[in-house]
């Protein structure tokens, strides 16, 4: 397969897609928060499906009153292949962070962003720059650190193997992702790009609704709504930015995910950071700047 990617960009300042990509990072941590607390209470599929379908709801005004119109076949195409990713990468993670400290889990997922790097150069045909070949490698090497210390600290068990393969899992489709929303930020817009991934996120995961789905409680039911609005956003500002950069140079800013994982899993959850988490964020943050010390087009 391959896809056309000499799409002009629009001229913006160097530096907005990378702060567009941290702010929606952080966005999509504190989602993460929200749905661990919500997974825990009303059960992982329950959480993930009415997740998704919140998202549509939420985003799908927005779309419309911009003048929304129907895709045409490629847009709508890329709609389904990245809605339908989302919807078992999502299930996945969720189903992690039940087992593992969020940040952990957010850290033995950096695997993903090394991977997009390389299917960028494949798919797209983007010309991987050298330092965003070693940005992403030195913040590989933070989450070897990191989950190194984690494992050598914690005992083993059933549960713990089954989070560490679900996040595994997870960053396999999630760096194919990284390298779908680049395609798709191309062909729509950021607000039909967030109602399409709910949308068909919630199609492919009500298929299992008969036998899964469990009404969640109040209390739940809030964080899940709360964890719809931060996708929306976070998917809209995600949209926005990889339609003016390339991949490469904004992959490596999901690092930054890590340093918001830490805070909010010690807010909400009162996870503890070790010695090794520090280590290895050092070198998730160097990898990180060297990619911002990267020449920008504009």
């Amino acid at each position: 397969m391959q896809w056309d990617s000499a799409v002009a960009m629009p001229r913006h300042h160097a530096l907005l897609p990378l702060a567009a990509t941290f702010a929606a990072v952080g966005l999509l941590a504190l989602m993460d928060a929200f749905m661990k607390g919500a997974a825990l209470a009303a059960g992982v599929y329950s959480a993930t499906l009415l997740r998704a379908a919140l998202s549509c709801a939420l985003a799908a005004p927005i779309w419309l009153t911009r003048g929304g119109r129907w895709p045409g076949a490629k847009a709508l195409k890329l709609h389904a292949m990245r809605g339908a990713v989302s919807a078992i990468m999502a299930l996945t993670f969720f189903y992690a962070i039940t087992k593992l400290p969020i940040a952990e889990a957010i850290a033995i997922s950096f695997v993903a962003p090394l991977i997009a790097l390389y299917l960028a150069a494949i798919i797209l045909k983007e010309t991987v720059q050298r330092k965003a070949v070693y940005a992403s490698l030195l913040g590989f090497a933070g989450t070897v650190v990191i989950v190194a210390g984690r494992m050598g600290e914690a005992q083993g068990g059933t549960q713990t193997l089954l989070g560490l393969a679900a996040i595994l899992f997870s960053a396999m489709l999630y760096a194919l992702n990284f390298i779908i929303i680049r395609l798709q930020s191309q062909a729509a817009g950021p607000a039909e790009v967030a109602t399409f991934h709910g949308g068909v996120s919630a199609l492919v995961l009500a298929v299992a609704a008969p036998w899964l789905l469990e009404w969640p409680t109040t209390g739940a039911l809030l964080d899940i709504s709360g964890a719809a609005l931060l996708t929306v956003m976070g998917a809209m500002l995600l949209a926005w930015a990889y339609a003016r950069e390339e991949a490469q140079a904004l992959v490596p800013v999901e690092y930054s995910g890590f340093l918001w994982a830490v805070l909010f899993g010690w807010m909400f959850f009162g996870e503890q950071v070790t010695v090794a988490t520090l280590m290895g964020t050092g070198l998730i943050v160097i990898g990180s700047f060297l990619a911002i010390g990267r020449k920008t087009r504009i």
